[in-house]
């Protein structure tokens, strides 16, 4: 019993060590510092009033222009330019085919005439006789070549930088539909 007594009395005297007498004292302390210090906050600054700026830029050349790029590239490449393209095509007289848009046109048949290629190309219900060398389409179509079972054609349009360039078009023969 003896020991038994003895362990509760050191139990009571550790207790009694973790309670310190002051700390009445140091919750008194505690609320008075809370009261007397305010957070130090600076105040925020006026915003500054929005100035807008003029672009003076506007109206030079822009870097990065596709028509710019395609003017070097046809310098360096030493191609015709496009009015020098263009200008037969407007001096020249109109074709009946002219009018007609390529995707309206129908290629049903090739034969040899003299020995020379001819195209039989159908429009809505006509039949039309092309040779190498007549114009067709909306874009200054000039027939390059009659093959078995194509028309090649070249065709001039302009380009996004708005020259005109000429490119590669072809009819292909179309089977019969009912």
């Amino acid at each position: 019993m003896t020991v038994r007594l003895s362990l509760l009395f050191w139990l009571a005297a550790l207790l009694s060590a973790c309670s310190p007498p002051g700390q009445d004292d140091v919750r008194q302390w505690m609320a008075v510092q809370r009261s007397q210090s305010r957070p130090g906050l600076l105040p925020i600054a006026e915003p500054q009033q929005f100035q807008p700026q003029a672009y003076l830029a506007q109206a030079a050349v822009d870097p990065f222009s596709n028509l710019q790029l395609s003017q070097v590239l046809r310098r360096d490449s030493g191609q015709a330019s496009g009015a020098a393209l263009l200008a037969p095509e407007l001096a020249r007289r109109k074709e009946a085919l002219e009018s007609v848009p390529l995707d309206a046109m129908a290629l049903v048949g090739t034969l040899m005439q003299a020995g020379r290629p001819v195209a039989l190309v159908r429009v809505n219900s006509t039949l039309y006789q092309v040779r190498p060398g007549h114009h067709l389409g909306q874009n200054y179509g000039r027939v390059e070549r009659i093959s078995d079972t194509e028309l090649v054609l070249r065709e001039l349009v302009q380009d996004v930088g708005g020259d005109w360039v000429e490119r590669a078009a072809s009819l292909q023969l179309q089977e019969k539909t009912k």
